[in-house]
């Protein structure tokens, strides 16, 4: 039997376990990225570990998503994380160079190669035919120590495509298609493939708007295949050296085969506040709409910013709307500027904001009150734009310009003919905005510098015999890392504080969480289906350690949030009998009797209800990796316990 492309990646990579779904696999890793919201904290587990310079191939530090300095702190993280850069061997690209994933993706990313990275979308280097996943910080900075990468080796699903978009119709019509077959956990424990005979009509940024939205699906990542297109997208970068060529075998075996014809696809939009409650724009209808953002890590590219240009040419946008644009790296503004393309979107009435994530993290631009707001984005949970009551639809950047020129949500087939555009066969290379790091020799010199926001890495201790805890917190399904730690203006410049960081907790859910934790001293959680879902933040279990929660359980998690809390030493568990979940209410005296010997021994773990008297049978699926882990109290315990 043939193999994969995923599975491909991996034999090559493996190192531990073997290729059985739903089993334990270690992997190598040959690039890390690591950006500003979480990277201060993955550079503090690192230098906690001890580790002179980094191991992998290539580890690069974005500064993208805490760039509006409205304070000392960001600015003191960055000066941080330069000077662990410039010390330790990674490559730094400073505030204003562009967003990692499409810096990432022009500059560094090589088809066959691993890529883990301390953010949720990474999977955007799939689109080159890499194996590229979201992980954790901790995860990460192991990584980077030359450590190996756990995770569950993943089934495989292959999206044949056939055919070809229609006019108007874009790749991120493609991917809302997706979401709207499998819903945001549909991908769980699943290496999305895209093949057929209709990927030969996708050029490598629409692949990546692709496998960047897998994300929202859940799964360990996505990807397709390296062929002649990506050895044109690296030749144009000046990169063709770095091109295999990559595809999955004739005989190659799927568990799950999702056939969508390309021609038949229109213009699609997310409606608030989930990404995968797609409709048509049609079915929707002319709804009003406030403002338009057009940017973010899945439709920044050259090739998306051009067609804006080509639809806003000429015209100016409706009076009641803010139209934003932020290009995805310094490489697309500069060649915008240069081919006049930033002139025209300039003159519509827009307004240009620095290549960085920006509005998509809450970090500006938040819509007015109850405001509808269309955004070229990947995620539209409640909340997450700053405003609490606005209405967040994801678009295409075609959707998204017509919409700006009409005042309400327009399908912009409505427009007549679509624009022709015309793609320069070179890139502008200009790498002066990546700084490399000193030589090994002149290492000792460099000194690390910590501002006064930076607090140390929460500590944890081993797991003890027993927990008796309160429920602190009980959720409802599809909780989201936004739902547990916001992000936003006014909280991301304290991602490197957890003591303060921790008083926004769970305040969407609770305004009082965590005063209610610092009463109770511990606290276990409740939680429904799809736990966890979003954003690989690891202060969504980092803080919660710090408040002194134990436990957490679940209907289901998602992937990289249960990784993050066995990394915390946080025990993630599940409702052996979800029916069990309705059992239990807010305040109940909560007991895991016995349990570290349970974990030991990998006998039957049972919550006992001391307010209802009653017992509720759990389950666990710890790889023995991960149960050293929760009895050390978490990776960073681990690790030092095992490098003495």
């Amino acid at each position: 039997m043939g193999y994969t492309i995923g599975q491909k990646l991996i034999k090559e990579h493996l190192l531990e376990g073997e290729m059985i779904p739903g089993t334990e696999i270690g992997i190598k890793i040959d690039q890390t990225l690591t950006q500003d919201a979480t990277g201060t904290m993955a550079y503090l587990e690192f230098e906690a570990m001890g580790i002179d310079r980094v191991k992998t191939e290539l580890s690069v530090a974005y500064i993208d998503h805490n760039t509006l300095q409205t304070g000392f702190e960001n600015a003191d993280d960055h000066r941080f994380i330069q000077s662990v850069a410039e010390k330790r061997g990674l490559l730094y690209s400073r505030p204003g160079n562009g967003i990692c994933h499409q810096v990432h993706l022009e500059r560094f990313g090589k088809p066959g190669k691993t890529l883990i990275g301390s953010d949720s979308h990474t999977p955007t280097g799939g689109g080159i035919g890499m194996l590229a996943i979201g992980a954790g910080g901790l995860d990460v900075a192991v990584a980077m120590g030359g450590g190996t990468y756990y995770t569950t080796m993943p089934k495989m699903t292959l999206v044949r495509l056939s055919g070809k978009l229609s006019p108007w119709v874009s790749a991120k019509d493609v991917i809302l298609e997706v979401l709207r077959i499998m819903s945001v956990k549909g991908g769980v424990g699943k290496i999305i493939e895209y093949g057929g005979e209709g990927v030969k009509t996708l050029s490598v940024p629409e692949r990546a708007t692709i496998t960047n939205m897998g994300a929202e699906l859940g799964a360990t990542t996505s990807v397709f295949p390296s062929d002649e297109i990506t050895k044109q997208f690296l030749a144009a970068q000046g990169r063709e050296e770095d091109w295999i060529e990559l595809k999955s075998d004739d005989d190659a075996q799927y568990d799950e085969i999702i056939d969508i014809d390309l021609s038949s696809l229109v213009p699609l939009a997310a409606m608030p506040h989930m990404p995968d409650r797609v409709k048509t724009v049609e079915e929707i209808g002319k709804i009003k709409v406030n403002q338009v953002c057009i940017g973010s890590c899945t439709n920044s590219s050259l090739a998306d910013m051009m067609k804006v240009a080509a639809i806003l040419k000429g015209k100016k946008i409706a009076p009641g709307v803010s139209l934003t644009i932020s290009p995805g790296s310094m490489q697309v503004l500069n060649m915008l500027s240069l081919n006049g393309a930033l002139s025209d979107i300039l003159s519509s009435g827009a307004r240009l904001l620095e290549c960085a994530c920006g509005p998509c993290i809450g970090m500006g631009q938040s819509p007015n009150s109850a405001g509808i707001s269309l955004r070229t984005f990947n995620r539209n949970f409640e909340g997450r734009s700053g405003t609490a009551d606005a209405g967040i639809y994801l678009v295409s950047p075609e959707v998204a310009a017509a919409s700006a020129l009409t005042g309400v949500l327009t399908d912009p087939r409505t427009l007549g003919e679509m624009p022709s555009i015309t793609f320069p066969s070179k890139f502008l290379i200009n790498d002066n905005m990546i700084i490399k790091p000193a030589s090994k020799e002149d290492a000792d010199k460099v000194e690390i510098i910590y501002g006064p926001n930076i607090k140390p890495f929460p500590s944890s201790t081993d797991l003890p015999e027993s927990i008796e805890a309160k429920a602190v917190l009980k959720v409802g399904d599809n909780i989201t890392t936004d739902h547990i730690m916001p992000a936003g203006a006014k909280i991301l410049p304290y991602r490197s504080n957890i003591p303060y960081l921790s008083n926004f907790c769970f305040r969407q859910c609770d305004e009082k969480f965590a005063e209610h934790c610092k009463q109770a001293g511990s606290g276990i959680i409740i939680g429904g289906s799809n736990y966890g879902q979003g954003s690989s933040r690891e202060h969504a279990a980092l803080v919660p350690l710090y408040l002194g929660i134990k436990a957490v359980i679940t209907k289901s998690f998602a992937r990289i949030h249960l990784a993050n809390l066995i990394n915390a030493g946080i025990m993630p568990y599940t409702f052996a009998n979800p029916d069990d979940y309705d059992k239990i209410d807010t305040g109940d005296e909560l007991a895991l009797i016995d349990v570290r010997n349970k974990i030991i021994n990998g006998d039957k773990v049972y919550l006992t209800n001391k307010t209802k008297g009653e017992e509720y049978e759990l389950n666990y699926d710890y790889s023995d990796r991960q149960k050293a882990m929760i009895l050390a109290g978490g990776l960073l315990n681990y690790t030092k316990n095992n490098s003495k």
